[in-house]
């Protein structure tokens, strides 16, 4: 396994974490989901700023961050 197999791991972990805590704990599903989503993104954004697999002169680049965060953020405002 190599550094982005284990933080597509990471991500799944955490998403799955966040589910597990919604679902067996006295929060929500909504927020252990939200709880799982942001710290998946520090794993993703381990693997798209700090050592991204690509130079990131590419267009994909920008794309998969601003799409990444404006769902995560359209999620907090629909949560609430």
């Amino acid at each position: 396994m190599d550094h982005y197999d284990r933080l597509l791991v990471g991500m799944f972990a955490s998403l799955l974490l966040g589910a597990v805590l919604g679902l067996y704990l006295a929060i929500d599903v909504r927020y252990g989901l939200l709880a799982g989503a942001l710290l998946s993104t520090g794993f993703l954004w381990d693997a798209i700023v700090r050592r991204p697999p690509v130079p990131t002169a590419e267009p994909g680049y920008t794309a998969a961050i601003i799409v990444w965060h404006g769902g995560l953020l359209a999620s907090l405002v629909v949560g609430l």
